[in-house]
């Protein structure tokens, strides 16, 4: 079944606001976490055999791994400035450390690692930027980690979808291990509304409605997506921001629109 997390009210010691792991979530690929720190704060992690990617949601960092270190990091203060943010890749059995220059939301994506590739700052300008749908269907994307950049298993996109639209949107899902046609990949969507005190709704579904569940999502909750459609609805008045994070046994998104909607793709091409 499909899952909604809130956030802790508290920080942890680490500054730790709000874990997913796969044993949690009753999948194989996708963990997730996301922190809260203080000027001066610092969080180190081993990566073990994950590869991690750590995107700055909020707030400026000093970032280091093993080999590398970037300082300085970090423009925005809002996710909702919506300039792409600074990410950085982390390979599996490397560490990275982050000291937090100011107020700092981090969100670090895991998934399986192989040690394939070196750790590497993205920067906003290496973030692919484009419009995705139109009309009430129209939402903005930030490409940090897609299938056409370096990576073992993760892939990490952000979307602000403006108030009163759709995204996600025709409903489509990736749940099946059938390319070239679907990938299986597990989802999560960690989300953020403007103003914080608004909501979301999610709704994940099958074909077969074995799973049919609708969520009303708040500010900093994430909603895990282990299969089926899982579309979104930003409510008039508020601006629904989601970071999404994908894995799977194969590093590729193909998916599969729900038939009953798929209509809807030829107001895209207008």
């Amino acid at each position: 079944m499909s899952k909604l997390i809130v956030p802790s009210t508290s920080p942890d010691a680490s500054g730790k606001v709000l874990s997913v792991t796969p044993e949690f979530a009753g999948w194989k690929y996708v963990g997730f976490e996301v922190y809260a720190l203080k000027p001066g704060q610092t969080l180190r992690k081993e990566t073990l055999d994950l590869e991690a990617c750590i995107v700055l949601l909020e707030g400026k960092a000093h970032v280091a791994t093993r080999k590398k270190k970037w300082t300085d990091l970090g423009k925005r203060m809002s996710v909702f400035e919506k300039i792409p943010p600074y990410s950085v890749y982390v390979p599996s059995q490397d560490w990275f450390e982050v000291e937090a220059l100011t107020e700092l939301q981090l969100a670090v994506c895991l998934a399986p690692g192989k040690g394939t590739y070196e750790a590497r700052c993205i920067s906003p300008e290496d973030v692919g930027v484009e419009i995705r749908g139109s009309g009430n269907m129209e939402r903005l994307i930030h490409n940090i980690l897609p299938e056409q950049k370096p990576a073992d298993s993760l892939l990490v996109v952000e979307v602000f979808t403006p108030e009163g639209h759709w995204s996600s949107y025709p409903p489509h899902k990736h749940d099946e291990d059938r390319l070239p046609e679907e990938s299986y990949l597990e989802e999560t969507y960690y989300h953020r509304i403007q103003p914080d005190h608004g909501f979301a709704v999610q709704r994940v579904y099958t074909d077969d409605r074995s799973l049919d569940e609708t969520m009303v999502v708040r500010n900093g909750d994430v909603v895990l997506v282990p299969k089926g459609y899982h579309p979104v609805s930003a409510p008039p008045g508020y601006e629904v921001y989601y970071l999404n994070v994908m894995a799977g046994p194969v590093r590729t998104w193909k998916f599969k629109n729900d038939p009953d909607h798929e209509w809807l793709m030829e107001r895209f091409k207008r």
